[in-house]
């Protein structure tokens, strides 16, 4: 399992590093994997033909999302706490080991103390802090092979989704989690942390997309509903400025993009937002905008959205969602999954991390659920 430098270990999800260790009865974690979407597709049959079952998340990490646990509320970490590196297992340690031997800095050490714990804020670290190890040679190496190795196993999961689903009309997709925190600090440590190498001059989610369009999926992102106002301001948070990269990673790589709010609300404002954000640059009235998220998911079904009013304003919120045209009686049904292209190098991984500005977005959505503007 993950396991921090204190040797807890997070049972959630199996560590990466045994991807291909055959350890399990004489399979490997990835081949076990394998069986299990094998399984639901057998066992699903009837609704993937009948159409019925449209797109597929697959899990990659802990809470379904290509990232490390590095935030467990389990083992006491608390917003808005930086996290902790999760590679301290004993394969990861080797892998990393033997890493290092191979670049010829054999006396490399992962991060020690100096990394701080989960519920530090950066600049109480020797890691983090401006201008700290996380700017040398050896820290960026750690970083570039800790992110790196995330990409990997996320290529290596959705490798056997693709060859278990190819040829089915349905899509998948993989979730990349919403750290918005100490975005707007120079470290980006709760991102570092999490396995996102984003830092400034440096994309930490385009290789991902890179990755994602190699198997036809989509990038399935979150916090769609944040503005950065509604957050505190010793977080240094920024979910607009994260999803605006976000999604303009995913759409640079001309890839699909869909997305979730990660909290329940109810109201204009969240509502408002969530649009913007599936249009950034509104509506075309001559045709599909060129900005478009593939989906939303709204969560979710529940009492208090069946509260008179709030489910008056939601009903608003899908009509606009629809652009305030009548729904189609014919159903878009996904493309046939093709197969996955060629292996991808780390070069080209590498490459896809030079930094862009992300695509321009408008202040506020042309389709307000208020009639706001």
């Amino acid at each position: 399992f993950y396991t921090n430098r204190a040797g807890n270990r997070n049972q959630e999800y199996l560590s990466l590093g045994v991807d291909n260790q055959c350890l399990f009865q004489g399979r490997t974690a990835l081949e076990m994997y394998r069986d299990f979407m094998e399984s639901f597709r057998d066992n699903m049959a009837d609704f993937l033909k009948a159409g019925d079952i449209v797109d597929i998340e697959v899990g990659c990490g802990a809470a379904g999302e290509l990232r490390y646990p590095s935030y467990p509320e389990t083992q006491g970490w608390v917003f808005p706490g930086i996290g902790e590196f999760q590679c301290y297992d004993k394969y990861m340690v080797a892998d990393w080991k033997e890493a290092v031997k191979q670049a010829g800095n054999a006396d490399w050490e992962m991060p020690g103390k100096g990394a701080g714990t989960y519920n530090d804020t950066p600049d109480k670290t020797e890691f983090f802090r401006p201008n700290g190890t996380y700017k040398t040679d050896m820290g960026k190496f750690f970083l570039t092979w800790y992110s790196n190795k995330l990409i990997i196993h996320g290529d290596q999961v959705l490798e056997e989704a693709n060859k278990v689903f190819v040829g089915l009309r349905v899509n998948i997709a993989a979730k990349v989690s919403g750290i918005h925190w100490w975005y707007n600090h120079v470290t980006h440590a709760a991102e570092l942390t999490a396995g996102f190498y984003n830092v400034a001059g440096r994309d930490g989610y385009r290789p991902i997309a890179r990755m994602l369009e190699r198997h036809h999926a989509t990038l399935n992102f979150t916090c769609l509903e944040m503005r950065d106002s509604e957050q505190p301001a010793e977080a240094k948070s920024a979910p607009q400025e994260l999803v605006q990269q976000v999604l303009s990673s995913g759409w640079k790589e001309y890839i699909d993009v869909a997305g979730e709010n990660a909290l329940p609300r109810y109201d204009a404002t969240a509502y408002n937002q969530m649009l913007l954000n599936v249009r950034p640059n509104g509506v075309n009235l001559n045709g599909p905008p060129k900005l478009k998220m593939s989906g939303l998911t709204y969560l979710r079904l529940s009492d208090d959205l069946l509260q008179t009013d709030n489910f008056e304003l939601f009903k608003k919120f899908v009509k606009k969602m629809h652009a305030d045209l009548d729904p189609s009686p014919n159903a878009i049904s996904p493309a046939v999954l093709e197969r996955s292209n060629s292996a991808i190098t780390i070069d080209e991984l590498m490459e896809a991390t030079k930094g862009s500005r992300p695509f321009p977005w408008y202040d506020v959505t042309d389709m307000p659920v208020d009639g706001s503007n």
